[in-house]
């Protein structure tokens, strides 16, 4: 009856069910290569894969470090016209700014930087790769949570605290965005995590192909976007294209051609369960 019940709540709670079916998902093909495909790819996927997750939690953890005090601050220098206006401006200017090519920006920085020997361990690097994205998305963030103060400042919420005494700043901070605004900021991290993941991708795969000429993909650690672009998985990801008008030649995909088509189908995978956990997220939250 209990294992019911658990069942039960997971299918209710369709967001665990997605985490856990994604989780689920890696597990299997990472069991598939490590029989079927060579040591040194296998150990070069696990370590692209941790590098790209590692960056993207960096990515929405630094974001959420900008964000909180950012939205705090503007809120009390809002009456105050011409410093609230020329942060209001330049924040504009940063979301003008298309966040691939904020990102590839980003990049050529840390490439001087690299070059220069001010970052060389592939820690820092990878510090200075979320720091990057991070200053890219925390923008929506920021305006999430800008929202949901000028929601209860529009309601009777927010004087009646007032008048009792409590002090503006916890208000704003602890009743407000902690207190009646956990799930809102939850699922736009959710959200936040599944953009610096397709950023990231995106762009070391863009810098890998060599579309950009500033930045080498040499000077960074191996992630799922550098690592599809190597000769290897394109000529694996080449191999699905063959197999369409040879369809004796699928059974092959999945035993010579694995670098390519595991690092594809994790990107996939991991963009589409992570919509999904936010999405249902969202909808069991009635947000």
């Amino acid at each position: 009856m209990k294992t019911f019940e658990t069942a039960l709540n997971l299918i209710q709670k369709q967001d665990r069910l997605w985490l856990l079916g994604w989780m689920a998902g890696m597990a299997i093909v990472w069991t598939w290569d490590y029989f079927f495909l060579n040591a040194p790819a296998l150990r070069l996927i696990e370590s692209a894969f941790l590098n790209t997750g590692l960056v993207s939690l960096l990515a929405v953890f630094f974001a959420l470090l900008w964000s909180w005090p950012a939205a705090v601050t503007l809120h009390f220098i809002e009456s105050k016209r011409p410093v609230y206006m020329s942060v209001i401006f330049f924040l504009n200017i940063v979301r003008s700014v298309p966040q691939i090519l904020g990102v590839l920006i980003g990049y050529t920085v840390l490439t001087v930087l690299i070059e220069r020997e001010l970052l060389e361990s592939s820690d820092a690097k990878l510090w200075a790769m979320a720091l990057v994205i991070s200053f890219v998305v925390f923008l929506e963030l920021l305006d999430s949570l800008r929202e949901r103060i000028r929601w209860f400042q529009r309601s009777d919420f927010y004087p009646a605290m007032l008048v009792s005494g409590v002090s503006e700043s916890r208000i704003i901070q602890y009743d407000i965005l902690w207190k009646n605004s956990r799930s809102h900021i939850i699922n736009k991290l959710i959200a936040m995590f599944g953009t610096a993941v397709f950023l990231q991708c995106s762009i070391d795969f863009i810098i890998s192909v060599g579309l950009s000429t500033e930045v080498s993909s040499q000077n960074f650690p191996a992630t799922l976007g550098s690592l599809l672009a190597k000769m290897d998985s394109k000529k694996d990801i080449l191999a699905i294209g063959n197999s369409l008008f040879n369809p004796e030649y699928i059974p092959r995909l999945f035993t010579t051609h694995l670098q390519g088509i595991t690092v594809a189908f994790l990107i996939v995978f991991s963009l589409l369960s992570i919509y999904m956990i936010n999405r249902v997220f969202a909808l069991r939250k009635r947000l």
